[in-house]
């Protein structure tokens, strides 16, 4: 059946291909949103189908266009939809409400199997593995990966489609008109899950396990889980972000989170699994024997206090402090902090008073023999 497609409607699905990303050949999946009056695509890869993944293709779909469609068509995939109901009705999921209702379009949906409801979108899935993702892409990472399928995006804009004699980019301005304006604040794409701290600091989010500082153990926490991050909030504060591990019995730590509680175990900094592949700089290893050399089991403490530095201090400022107390022979936690600090302050490591004009100032004379006279009886000054 000849079909007819308004302006200001858009469809979406996912599709599939096979990628080179940094150096790792992988399966990756694509976002692929069609406007169907004029033929207009966007593409964004990803490293799996998930429902994070559903939000940020949309966000960054809308942003693409500059704008909202009326509607979106989708099949019944259960990022959208968890339940179809005995009359046809869709009961939607919690994350897909969410996206609708902060960008207000009007969702619907085709018959469960049959792809052909849907069949301008699906010619862009085949499309875009054709075009855009043979032969087989490399690239650095998938920022690098979409940055070239936006770009191609962009570029078949110039090109004509089907026996249209307008390119895809004029026909466009009618989508685009008809659209609605975006939001202020666009969403954003996380999928918000509720977890609990375990009893060694971890937080577990799709078969991974995620560090948190030792302070929060046993707290409930809310685990936002984004495309390329996973952040987890207590009381509404942000207390970890990892970088988003695809895994499977992953753990992932973060080793700062843990060095409070071994400052208390000194005796576990050789065997704590979250600093086994921790990588610092030769010096760290270099002032640790110099410190347990010359105060043996208190220099292992003191050694755990130099780390503790980088709680506040970014690793590149400790470790040229460390190095700097090496050269200078101050071997110590003390030392090693004072000149971070001037690092941090952007001031001489030695103490300047000019720098403190708060503080009184003394004068201290030369000592001279005839003060000392004051003190033999019969004498005077």
């Amino acid at each position: 059946m000849p079909l007819a497609h308004p302006s200001g409607h858009a469809q979406v699905d996912f599709g599939e291909a096979i990628g080179v990303i940094g150096g790792v050949r992988q399966k990756i999946h694509f976002f692929c949103m069609d406007l169907p009056q004029s033929d207009t695509p966007f593409v964004k890869a990803y490293p799996a189908e998930t429902t994070e993944a559903f939000l940020d293709g949309h966000v960054s779909a809308f942003a693409f266009f500059g704008g909202v469609p009326l509607s979106v068509l989708y099949d019944n995939t259960t990022l959208a939809v968890a339940k179809i109901c005995g009359d046809g009705r869709r009961e939607r999921t919690r994350a897909f409400t969410e996206l609708q209702s902060h960008y207000l379009f009007q969702d619907r949906f085709g018959r469960p199997g049959k792809g052909n409801d849907k069949g301008k979108v699906e010619g862009l899935v085949k499309y875009a593995r054709s075009n855009f993702l043979t032969p087989i892409p490399q690239a650095a990472s998938f920022d690098d990966l979409n940055a070239m399928l936006e770009d191609r995006c962009r570029q078949r804009r110039g090109e004509r489609a089907g026996r249209h004699g307008e390119t895809i980019g004029e026909r466009l301005v009618a989508d685009l008109e008809a659209f609605r304006d975006l939001p202020a604040v666009p969403l954003e794409p996380s999928e918000k899950r509720a977890a609990r701290v375990s009893s060694t600091a971890l937080v577990r989010y799709r078969g991974n396990d995620y560090s948190v500082p030792t302070a929060y153990g046993f707290r409930d926490v809310v685990v936002k889980g984004f495309v390329d991050e996973v952040v987890i909030l207590c009381a509404g504060e942000a207390i970890a972000r990892h970088r988003r591990c695809y895994g499977t019995g992953t753990f992932v730590f973060e080793p700062l989170h843990y060095l409070a509680l071994i400052e208390t175990k000194p005796n576990a900094l050789d065997q704590a699994a979250a600093l086994k592949d921790w990588d610092l700089p030769e010096a760290f290893q270099h002032l640790r024997h110099l410190l347990e050399a010359r105060m043996g089991n208190r220099g292992r403490r003191e050694f755990i206090q130099v780390l503790r530095l980088m709680e506040a201090i970014p690793m590149e400022m400790v470790a040229s402090a460390v190095s700097e107390a090496i050269r200078l022979g101050v071997i110590g936690f003390d030392a090693v902090k004072q000149i971070a600090l001037a690092r941090v302050e952007r001031r001489p490591a030695r103490l300047d008073l000019t720098a403190y004009p708060h503080l009184p100032k003394m004068d201290v004379r030369m000592t001279a023999a005839a003060d000392y006279a004051v003190l033999v009886p019969g004498t005077t000054a």
